[in-house]
């Protein structure tokens, strides 16, 4: 289990801006940061981060957090996981206190298989660099090829002996369960029980997640062989699923981010080759077809990407293929294409790093004009064919989101294709028309298909965890569904404004300057609140005000309790903030703040608060009276109704007109 003041330091320490800048490209705008959301597909950025506050918040999908939380939410981490990897980015090292054997029984089975992975690349690596097979044998290719030692080194690239059994003992002895070597696919099991290695005898390439840690491997064999397959992949598990992983991307964010260009290859030899000569933005999709998860990785860090294949028969194939969902997902596409018989690994090598940087600038082709002309050059002066043409290229333009990139490429390629633009918008009116009928047709079977008998619920798998269990492991008692009523906004308002305007002071007329915190706090002393975070925050104001204190915002953004978290994030977070033409001398023009009106603000939240109080109260007292009482009792009972009457117009005359439901 961490240390306690490892948290405090790495929360005190971390830059919201810093980490979520890592998977998403920010740009400035008034006080905020804003980018595309990593959480939900966008076209139009509303993902907010404030880097006075240190939080987050999207306002399209509604997620928002701190630091910690984005990186848990993004890369699936738990809390411990979290916080190590917060530690290792600014360099902070993470103690630990002794575990309980609760604690070791709780240990999520990710951070195992994530440990054991991390374990596995670094006997790859000895291998390679330590051992006599490693050095003559994997070392010697990976120069062979070209690669620098640096190079070798920044990937972790390995080397697996050549024996049955070589990383299944070492790893046994090391203490790894033989179940998690088979799930993340290092060994793989006979029938008598007994396991071997996926991977021996072959160079070793570890496959990183966004945040550098080591998920999978791929393995080449260096035996020739035709029996034997060239490439051996990590299969799925919990920690590694291919569709959603570019290799090298770890790597590449930064400067796709930096050019704002991504170049996607094919093979892991073609990325290091690229890195080699100085070109880091280019991720691969390592040998399989393009997926969804991999384009939406690809569109957190840029829009534009440029395909180089070999430039071989089946290179044009694929590069035609791969492209129409990079086309849907709203990117800009580019292809290239290397002479016959070279991919972007072999280029570099025969050419070297300048004229490689050369070739890229001089060779791209939008990806549309391209299939075009190369559609075209197929079809010749085949009437049918070229019909078929036409409608194969609208088909890709219909899947262009942007309307404006639709219009430019329609005008240019009813040049290209020698037929008018009329022709070529009535087409793809109605592709895009039958396009609407498939999808609505595919919602209503969805729909129907809803309809199943309902299944047998189970608990979470930490619901019987005591209480004090629950502590030591540092997970928060499981949540019940709150539904949202006009009572708990108001409890909500009183929240808000402690959180915004606790430590500041309102003025009231006669009695000068009050802090509102000790004011408001006093003020609903009597109030009972119904919203389980928001009391949460209320008692933490309580008690941190009878030590003459009072709770930093940040503590709420970093609490373990989700609700807590969410509530204090929507209290603080806004998708508008006044412009800097407003409020200055030249204009003269002042726009007045929420603070400048802190007395009505905070009256106005106690009236309505303990309006709805009284309201419920008189409720109570009518169920009451239902019932059969005696004369005395029903006579006291509509007493104090009479009272709590006079109560409540008297704060509906505070209120004005405001009707309180």
């Amino acid at each position: 289990m961490i240390k306690k003041e490892t948290i405090e330091k790495v929360l005190d320490t971390v830059r919201i801006e810093e980490v979520v800048g890592d998977f998403v490209d920010l740009k400035k705008r008034g006080t905020s940061l804003i980018g595309n959301c990593p959480f939900h597909n966008e076209k139009t950025p509303s993902f907010h981060v404030s880097v006075s506050k240190g939080i987050y918040k999207c306002f399209g999908c509604g997620v928002g957090g701190d630091s910690l939380k984005f990186v848990m939410e993004l890369e699936k981490y738990s809390y411990p996981e979290a916080i190590r990897y917060l530690a290792d980015k600014y360099s902070i090292p993470v103690e630990e206190v002794e575990r309980s054997p609760a604690q070791m029984a709780a240990q999520d089975k990710r951070e195992s298989l994530y440990v054991l992975s991390n374990w596995a690349g670094k006997y790859f690596k000895e291998q390679l660099w330590e051992t006599e097979a490693g050095k003559s044998i994997g070392l010697s290719y990976f120069k062979e090829r070209g690669y620098r030692e640096d190079i070798i080194q920044k990937f972790d690239l390995g080397y697996s002996p050549d024996q049955w059994e070589a990383l299944s003992s070492a790893a046994l002895k090391a203490g790894f369960q033989k179940e998690y070597l088979k799930e993340i696919g290092l060994c793989i099991e006979r029938e008598d029980g007994n396991i071997y290695d996926r991977f021996r005898g072959r160079v070793i390439f570890p496959i990183h997640n966004l945040t550098g840690r080591i998920i999978g491997f791929g393995g080449r064999t260096l035996k020739t062989e035709k029996s034997v397959p060239k490439y051996v992949n990590s299969p799925e598990s919990d920690i590694y699923h291919k569709s959603d992983v570019l290799y090298g991307l770890n790597f590449a964010k930064k400067s796709i981010m930096d050019n704002d260009t991504c170049y996607l290859v094919e093979g892991y030899a073609d990325v290091l080759s690229m890195h080699q000569a100085g070109i880091e933005n280019v991720v691969s999709s390592s040998g399989t077809s393009l997926t969804t998860g991999q384009i939406k990785l690809i569109s957190r860090f840029t829009k534009n990407v440029v395909i180089l294949y070999d430039g071989d028969a089946a290179g044009i194939k694929a590069s035609l293929r791969g492209t129409d969902m990079l086309l849907e997902e709203g990117l800009n596409v580019k292809v290239l294409l290397f002479p016959d018989g070279d991919d972007p690994d072999s280029y570099v090598q025969k050419v070297g790093s300048t004229a490689f940087r050369e070739y890229l600038d001089a060779h791209q082709e939008d990806f549309i004009f391209y299939k075009t002309n190369i559609l075209l050059k197929d079809a010749g002066h085949d009437p049918i064919k070229r019909a078929e043409v036409i409608r194969d290229v609208v088909q890709s333009i219909a899947l262009i989101p942007d309307e404006i990139k639709i219009s430019v490429f329609i005008k240019q390629c009813s040049t290209l294709l020698d037929i008018e633009e009329r022709v070529l918008l009535t087409e793809l009116n109605k592709m895009k028309l039958d396009k609407a009928k498939a999808e609505s047709k595919k919602e209503n079977q969805v729909r129907k298909s809803t309809f199943a008998p309902p299944q047998m619920d189970e608990p979470p798998a930490d619901f019987f965890l005591t209480d004090a269990e629950r502590e030591e492991l540092g997970i928060a008692p499981p949540q019940e569904s709150v539904t949202i009523t006009p009572e708990i906004l108001q409890e909500r308002e009183i929240v808000r404004i402690l959180i915004n305007y606790g430590a500041e002071l309102a003025t009231w007329e006669g009695e000068g300057d009050i802090p509102v915190a000790p004011y408001l706090l006093s003020a609903i002393e009597d109030v009972d609140f119904v919203d389980k975070a928001c009391a949460y925050i209320i008692g933490v104001f309580k008690k941190k005000m009878e030590e003459y204190e009072l709770p930093e915002p940040k503590f709420f953004y970093s609490h373990e309790d989700k609700d807590v978290q969410e509530l204090a994030i929507s209290c603080v977070a806004s998708p508008y903030e006044l412009s800097p033409n407003w409020n200055d001398d030249k204009r003269k023009i002042y726009v007045s703040q929420e603070r400048e009106h802190l007395k009505p603000l905070i009256e106005q939240a106690i009236y309505r608060i303990k309006k709805r109080k009284v309201e419920r109260d008189m409720l109570k007292i009518r169920e009451e009276l239902k019932q059969n009482l005696s004369d005395a009792e029903v006579e006291g009972l509509m007493a104090k109704y009479a009272k709590l009457k006079e109560v409540e117009q008297l704060l509906g005359s505070y209120l004005g007109n405001t009707i309180v439901k």
